[in-house]
């Protein structure tokens, strides 16, 4: 039995047409929690090779992983919340006497060559997918639905990019 499948004529505009707001507060948790892929392409790795000095052969064994045919950067056990921190990300010590600082700041140490991945953060598919799921990265990342307003058609970009942003939102 063969089903008529109806094509629907009217595109639905997504959720976030109204556009969506966000500001990096370089609190590193997009960088760090559940264990997963950050995935590194050949340009980027050359901007690494770059930046800290070394060869190709010595960032890929000490900073990355094979998973499949592709590159992800490596991550490290967090003994103080039992998650897992990207091996670039570096936790800042708050100065002496500071008793403001709530969360400490964490930076990339490459940040000049990060991977696509993350010059896109929060603008991926699956935070896009719904409000729910915008909301559920937002409970852990601190610049979502703040700062800097982003149209829809921005959003799309991000979220489409095959190549590094001229605008990255986390600049």
């Amino acid at each position: 039995m063969k089903l008529k499948v109806l094509e629907s004529s009217v595109a639905t505009a997504p959720w976030f047409t109204e556009g969506l707001r966000f500001t990096c507060k370089q609190c590193g948790n997009c960088c760090s929690g559940a264990p997963g892929y950050v995935w590194v392409r050949q340009r980027e790795i050359a901007k690494m090779m770059e930046i800290l000095g070394i060869s190709r052969e010595e960032l890929i064994e000490t900073y990355c992983r094979q998973v499949g045919g592709r590159l992800a950067l490596k991550e490290i056990r967090n003994p103080r919340h039992g998650g897992y921190d990207c091996v670039f990300m570096k936790e800042l010590a708050a100065s002496p006497g500071d008793e403001s600082v709530v969360h400490p700041k964490r930076i990339c140490t490459v940040y000049e060559a990060r991977p696509l991945q993350c010059r896109t953060w929060p603008f991926w598919e699956g935070n896009l997918m719904s409000p729910k799921a915008w909301a559920r990265a937002s409970r852990t990342c601190m610049g979502m639905d703040r700062g800097k307003f982003f149209d829809r058609e921005e959003i799309e970009k991000l979220r489409d990019a095959e190549e590094w942003p001229q605008k990255p939102p986390t600049s």
